[in-house]
């Protein structure tokens, strides 16, 4: 739902997060009530999935919205994790939505108090050579906000020890489509610490990734080997 200017009004924004939650379990990334979302809305506010509510059973207006000095409105209460999501928020303006999960393999690889390194080159999707585990405190609290945004500093994904995972996106869809990133990056590091003696890329070459991630999947990226050669060809494989 959007106004006539096409920008998102609250209900729609209230209806995206909705939609997500129900994703986080359809994409097998949560289960029952563990984990939650939220959605900015302006430059202090923001939109919280509530706390303790079946994703299945979730309406757009038990979604509450919350501000930065920690009130909130609607005939929901926030999420018992709505510290982490406004700091957050405050501290990182490229930040447009945050999805926080208790994904198997991820939340099983927290569960040892370490991260993820560079065993494959693709964690740094997350936006950096590795993607930090937080270390453990109580749930919902100021300790693990904090300890949460020092790991997601120059990253887009941690993990929390003994807890689960937070990957944040500019908007829904990124940050949803990172936490499964991270998902399944942390069941292949799992996979490779059975088999024993992973490798680890050096620094080096997790930066070359980096800058390589820079133009990854832009339509208008360049390739000086790589030649548009038109939209169609011919019958006899000619350019028509």
């Amino acid at each position: 739902m959007a106004d006539s200017a096409g920008a998102m009004t609250d209900d729609g924004l209230r209806e995206a997060v909705v939609a997500a939650c129900r994703e986080l379990a359809h994409r097998g990334l949560t289960y029952g009530t563990s984990g939650n979302i939220s959605l900015r809305r302006d430059e202090r506010r923001f939109f919280v999935s509530p706390t303790g509510m079946a994703y299945d059973a979730l309406e757009a207006g038990d979604i509450p919205l919350m501000d930065f000095d920690g009130r909130w409105f609607g005939r929901s209460r926030p999420s018992s994790e709505w510290r982490f999501h406004r700091d957050i928020f405050k501290s990182r303006d490229d930040v447009g939505a945050i999805v926080h999960t208790h994904s198997r393999n991820a939340t099983g690889l927290a569960c040892t108090g370490r991260g993820i390194p560079a065993f494959h080159y693709m964690v740094a999707v997350a936006g950096g050579p590795d993607i930090r585990c937080a270390p453990y405190h109580m749930f919902g609290t100021q300790e693990l906000s904090d300890a949460a945004v020092a790991a997601l500093d120059g990253r887009k994904a941690c993990l929390l020890a003994n807890h689960g995972v937070i990957a944040v996106g500019a908007d829904l869809s990124a940050a949803l489509r990172l936490a499964g990133e991270v998902e399944n990056l942390a069941a292949q590091y799992c996979a490779a610490l059975a088999v024993g003696n992973v490798r680890i890329l050096d620094d080096v070459k997790m930066q070359h990734v980096m800058e390589k991630f820079r133009t990854y999947g832009k339509q208008d990226a360049t390739d000086p080997d790589l030649a548009f050669g038109g939209e169609t060809l011919g019958a006899c494989g000619v350019k028509s």
